[in-house]
């Protein structure tokens, strides 16, 4: 039985709760503070983008995102067929409907050659997921955005740091959102982040977020506004951790170097494959296994004590997201009947992933 193995547990310390206490002494714990626009100035300069605006999750980001672009009542937004809810959701907030596009057998992410076939004159915009902080191709998104005059969103929330020919994942489409949740990358406790190209609409979205208040008076109310503010003392953990990004992102991709060389000789086990010149951020290092289900591989691991985790479940069979989606997603249902995300948090050691792969052996023997 093994011990103090985790799945995609925060890697926090003596940086972030020097962060804290400074932000607590200064008695700026909400959404007042100076340290949110240092956040945002920060993941903006290493994105390398003009401006960024943060949010409460990477879900309020999606959702401002799609309001900002004006998508709503009748429209469409094609999505991945398999993704976590987050990325549907805030469709369904806006009164538009997910229209469903399978998977790419190898590279898990939305299937380009697909998307033209599902657009229609309601199609207002693609969200491409970089999933499991794998880019997606994203030439080809762009292409069929521009000749059908779509926008592009990207869910970004589990790629940060990721690059898809030499650019951060996010910086492509109209905006990128991002997630600082307790399981991402680096984390703010909860929190998100919106990059876009249009510098108007960044400062619109920031606008919406503070309840679309008045900076000449703030008693006075223009548009619909939202509580989507970041607070000060999510910012302050956001900084700590920033500051090591470079440090997990490096953590994580050595974790996947010892799954594949461990685990790729034996027969029927596959991983998750890069574009031409993507650099995934191997949020989570996740296997299929061709010959044995996902269930029994995560009991044989669960019974040493180690956490594992399904892949995200097809969104068809979510009873809101069955409306008229009739599509082939054979690679989505593929992938979910095999697919098992396997530990990757910073606060492993190397010889926690060795151990995980023992059992894995031992297991499919």
């Amino acid at each position: 039985m093994y011990k103090n193995i985790y799945l995609d547990a925060p890697s926090v310390g003596a940086l972030e709760k020097d962060y804290l206490n400074k932000a607590i002494s200064a008695g700026y714990v909400s959404t007042a503070g100076g340290y949110v626009s240092e956040f945002e100035k920060k993941i903006a300069e290493y994105l390398k983008v003009e401006k960024a605006v943060s949010t409460q999750s990477g879900t309020a980001a999606l959702h401002i995102s799609l309001l900002e672009l004006g998508i709503g009542r009748g429209d469409e937004v094609i999505v991945p067929a398999l993704t976590f809810v987050a990325t549907v959701n805030p469709i369904m907030y806006v009164g538009a409907r997910p229209v469903f596009v399978d998977i790419d057998r190898q590279t898990w992410n939305i299937d380009s050659k697909k998307i033209e076939a599902a657009i229609t004159y309601r199609t207002k915009a693609i969200i491409p997921v970089h999933l499991y902080g794998n880019p997606c191709n994203m030439d080809k998104i762009e292409k069929i955005a521009q000749k059908h005059k779509l926008y592009v969103i990207e869910d970004a929330t589990e790629s940060l740091g990721a690059k898809y020919k030499g650019r951060y994942t996010g910086t492509f489409g109209d905006f990128g959102c991002f997630s600082f949740n307790g399981n991402k990358i680096i984390t703010t406790g909860g929190g998100g982040m919106v990059v876009g190209k249009s510098f108007e609409k960044i400062d619109h979205i920031k606008f919406l977020i503070n309840q679309a208040k008045s900076l000449d008076n703030s008693a006075y109310h223009s548009e619909v506004g939202f509580n989507y503010r970041m607070t000060n003392i999510e910012a302050a953990l956001g900084l700590a951790q920033i500051r090591r990004l470079k440090y997990f992102l490096a953590k994580k991709r050595k974790f996947k170097n010892i799954y594949e060389e461990e685990l790729r000789p034996i027969a029927g086990i596959c991983f998750q494959r890069e574009e031409m010149r993507a650099e995934s951020s191997f949020w989570l290092t996740c296997v299929i296994v061709d010959n044995r289900s996902a269930g029994f591989l995560q009991s044989k691991l669960l019974e040493q004590g180690i956490p594992a985790r399904r892949i995200f479940m097809p969104l068809m069979e979510f009873p809101f997201c069955q409306r008229g989606n009739r599509g082939d997603f054979s690679n989505s249902y593929y992938l979910y009947e095999r697919g098992l995300c396997l530990p990757s948090s910073t606060l492993n050691k190397e010889n926690d992933i060795f151990n995980v792969c023992k059992v894995i052996k031992n297991a499919i023997k």
